[in-house]
């Protein structure tokens, strides 16, 4: 379609994938995992996809790259070596989760590279890391206090342990803290260096037209 800079084929391949993978996941983990951050970026890059948003594709970037490609390196490693050399893809070799669970769980392998191919051709909005912090401590604060023994995102410990160093509410405000200026910050500093030279050509035009219109 004339103007559509994401083709119409990834947006319906994924829209068809996430609507299929939603009660599979629903069904073996329940409502509560969807707020896992990975599993949430499913959802929110759905509606990128549909929107052409740069900025929550940067949100996601901002929030997904390093953690996505850690879970790949780790996975890779398994399959070399055997040995989980970071850990955090366990399950994928567990015999009691069945099978086509474990394969819907490779789209970790792919959205790093559609983040970075989605803010190449859309360019990186500097919003996205203020956008993921508030998502962050939204979300993470939901899993402090609902179903804390699940421990989604780390919410009340390490490792998916609560820990009991120090008191739970000054836990999950370091979280709020650190995550934030450890992950994100880091990632969305090296996403305005990237961006800047490597933008699609689209985007390179676009930018510099509205410099010279401003």
């Amino acid at each position: 379609m004339p103007g559509m800079r994401i083709p119409l084929w990834l947006k319906v391949g994924w829209t068809v994938w996430v609507l299929c993978w939603i009660p599979i996941y629903w069904r073996q983990y329940g409502a509560q995992n969807f707020l896992y951050f990975c599993d949430l970026g499913n959802l929110i890059i759905a509606v990128a996809l549909w929107k052409e948003s740069a900025l929550l594709f940067s949100s996601q970037a901002v929030s997904l790259l390093v953690f996505q490609t850690l879970y790949c390196i780790d996975l890779a490693g398994a399959l070399v070596s055997g040995r989980h050399l970071i850990g955090g893809t366990e399950y994928m070799f567990d015999p009691r989760l069945p099978l086509y669970v474990r394969l819907l769980s490779l789209f970790h392998v792919v959205t790093p590279p559609l983040l970075m191919w989605a803010v190449w051709r859309l360019g990186y909005d500097r919003r996205g890391f203020t956008l993921q912090a508030l998502i962050c401590w939204v979300v993470v604060t939901i899993n402090h206090f609902w179903r804390p023994e699940m421990d989604v995102n780390w919410a009340r410990g390490l490792f998916f342990r609560e820990q009991h160093v120090m008191p739970g509410w000054l836990y999950l405000l370091g979280y709020l803290v650190v995550v934030p200026a450890v992950a994100y910050w880091p990632t969305h500093r090296a996403l305005l260096w990237w961006s800047r030279r490597v933008a699609s050509p689209e985007y390179r035009v676009a930018r510099t037209d509205s410099q010279g219109t401003s």
